[in-house]
């Protein structure tokens, strides 16, 4: 299968002047065709033209949507010169896994009142509200 470098060039904004080239149009092609055809004599082929959003800063806090004409190329690159994709061989670890023995629980100490300066007394005997007669 062959593989592909990528060439993308702004194209060009404004034509370039030649001996009987007079109009802006006939100016424009020819810019543009010189930009082709001295890529191509390096072995770029034109794939496309694309129109691509780009975001620029407008000021110092602000940015504007600006959209963008470039040209693609492509030429084949010969085997050799490709970059070959990194595989790494994944073996599985065949090893006992290691188990980790769990920890012992935490005792918590018992309350102890006095401890803390406190002493364990009956609370009074509170009454209830039944015992209360309703008035009438």
């Amino acid at each position: 299968m062959p593989r592909f470098e990528y060439k993308i060039i702004p194209a060009p904004t404004k034509g370039k002047k030649a001996p009987g080239v007079k109009t802006g149009e006939a100016r424009f092609a020819h810019a543009l065709e010189e930009q082709m055809n001295e890529l191509a004599r390096d072995g770029w082929e034109y794939q496309r033209s694309d129109i691509l959003p780009s975001e620029e800063r407008q000021g110092l806090t602000s940015t504007q949507k600006i959209y963008r004409s470039v040209l693609v190329f492509r030429r084949e690159v010969a085997e050799a010169d490709a970059p070959k994709a990194e595989t790494t061989k994944l073996t599985a670890d065949r090893s006992e896994p290691s188990v980790k023995k769990p920890a012992p629980p935490v005792k918590e100490p018992a309350y102890d009142p006095e401890s803390y300066g406190e002493t364990l007394e009956p609370l009074e005997e509170v009454q209830s509200d039944d015992s209360v007669e309703p008035k009438s």
